[in-house]
């Protein structure tokens, strides 16, 4: 059963550790196990209002930052290994890869294919960017729904500056705001309203009316 006491757990939780993406190594990690949680939590907050347009609207964010993600990074990761190929480099680490790298272009002064690798690098940050502000869009629009249905401005104002922050995040810029959003989200979740508030308030009990007098006989 939808509840908005689940909701505010779970988002709040989530959102906190969206915010720790920047910790090494398994920041990553701890992002994405954030967003599985805002999605349950905004499920339940769908099921309350009556709302489905809600979820799916977060639901289709989540999954274009993952895609975006993925597809720019297969496309960064397709350059550097074109890049080694032509240069006769490896990616493995060692005495061997150390070799390699004296023993070829490097040697000469020329390497082969580096036009290519950054362009391969630059197309793969600008897919990540496209999907990250498409999904920023769909944030905005599921959250807009759900600040308006709870009556919590605070999600209308994370989802805002969240995509500032997603449209300026390909000058670097936009992350500091998007980590700022971050912390308005776990705000926002936290501030939400119990269950009870929600429900129509009980309807006052009249006072009956006094008895018609009784005439004389």
């Amino acid at each position: 059963m939808s509840s908005l006491s689940t909701a505010r757990t779970f988002g709040g939780i989530g959102a906190l550790l969206v915010l720790l993406f920047i910790i090494p190594a398994i920041g990553v990690l701890l992002a994405i196990l954030g967003w599985i949680l805002i999605l349950v939590a905004v499920d339940n907050i769908s099921g309350v209002v009556g709302d489905k347009s809600i979820f799916r609207d977060t639901l289709i964010a989540a999954v274009l930052a993952i895609v975006g993600i993925a597809v720019g990074a297969l496309v960064v990761l397709a350059s550097v290994l074109r890049f080694t190929n032509l240069n006769g480099l490896t990616l493995i680490t060692g005495p061997n890869s150390l070799r390699s790298l004296n023993a070829t272009a490097f040697r000469s002064g020329t390497l082969a294919g580096v036009g290519a690798l950054v362009a391969g690098a630059l197309v793969g940050l600008l897919l990540i960017w496209i999907f990250f502000l498409v999904s920023a869009i769909f944030l905005r629009r599921g959250f807009t729904k759900v600040g308006t249905k709870l009556n919590v401005k605070m999600f209308e104002t994370a989802s805002l500056v969240y995509l500032i922050g997603a449209g300026l995040a390909i000058v670097g810029v936009g992350f500091i705001i998007i980590f700022v959003a971050d912390i308005l989200m776990v705000v926002a979740f936290f501030s939400m309203p119990d269950d009870q508030s929600l429900e129509p308030p009980p309807r006052p009990m009249g006072i009956p009316p006094p008895p018609p007098p009784v005439s004389p006989a």
